[in-house]
């Protein structure tokens, strides 16, 4: 067993002033998107500047954080929104813990989506360039799961578990460092290898629902399920189901955004 490093949430605590680990990897994320994503090649040929990703960026901040807060209480507590109903003001209080990566991914594709309608650029083109470098953001807010301590894993005798602060006393997999390594590392790289050739708009994200859901899924074996949920049907947890629509949705987007005429050249070269 490894002992669990345990660190402040905090950086800085003067007053009511608090910067969080996670609000960090946060603004880490959106950086490298902002410095990577215009340099992507696609990023040039479709008019994606420096100057226009600062006011994308903008747009994606409100739209993950309002999309991940509501998404997290559609899809972790809709057994609770009578609680909510009579509290209304803790639907914003995000520093209490509680956002969905599903949630957020909405709503930054809907801002995203009016972002490129008012700048006029193709959205399936400026997709693909943020969804190279999403997985970076993804990553470091796994880092910043560990660091607070929450969305530990199940219970675990391998040499390298870990007793949460908030997990009791049984040693538990440290399932945000697979995360941050398989949503971050491993996705990043498969994504970053395939822009890297040029590609028709929509490949990217297609890649990045699928695989995000491929890895997330089987990832969810090794966390704790939610505790207001538990299992759903037997064995599956809600982000299993979540991540099991992502990837049908990325089979009817790949159909959908395949070029026309693909079918038939592949029947034409059969035939030959």
């Amino acid at each position: 067993m490894i002992p669990y490093p345990e660190m402040r949430p905090e950086i800085i605590a003067i007053g009511p002033i608090r910067i969080r680990w996670y609000g960090l990897m946060y603004v880490l994320g959106f950086l490298a998107t902002y410095f990577l994503a215009p340099r992507l090649p696609k990023a040039k040929d479709i008019g994606l500047t420096s100057q226009r990703m600062q006011d994308l960026i903008l747009y994606l901040a409100v739209g993950l954080v309002v999309g991940a807060r509501l998404g997290f209480l559609l899809f972790y507590q809709y057994d609770n929104w009578a609680y909510y109903g009579r509290h209304p003001m803790e639907i914003i209080a995000t520093w209490h813990g509680g956002m969905s990566f599903h949630g957020g991914l909405i709503g930054a594709v809907c801002a995203g989506w009016l972002f490129c309608r008012r700048a006029r650029l193709p959205f399936w083109g400026v997709a693909d360039c943020v969804a190279v470098t999403a997985p970076i953001g993804l990553g470091l807010g796994r880092i910043g799961n560990f660091i607070n301590g929450e969305l530990f894993g199940r219970p675990t005798d391998v040499p390298w578990a870990m007793v949460f602060p908030d997990g009791g006393p049984m040693p538990r997999h440290p399932s945000q460092i697979y995360e941050a390594f398989g949503e971050g590392v491993l996705l990043f790289a498969i994504l970053w290898i395939l822009s890297r050739k040029e590609r028709p708009h929509g490949v990217i994200v297609t890649a990045f629902l699928f695989f995000y859901g491929f890895i997330r899924f089987f990832l969810e074996f090794f966390r704790e399920p939610d505790e207001n949920l538990g299992f759903l049907w037997g064995h599956w947890t809600m982000g299993q189901v979540l991540c099991t629509a992502m990837m049908v949705a990325a089979a009817i987007l790949y159909l959908w955004r395949r070029p026309k005429g693909a079918s038939s050249e592949n029947m034409r070269k059969r035939s030959a």
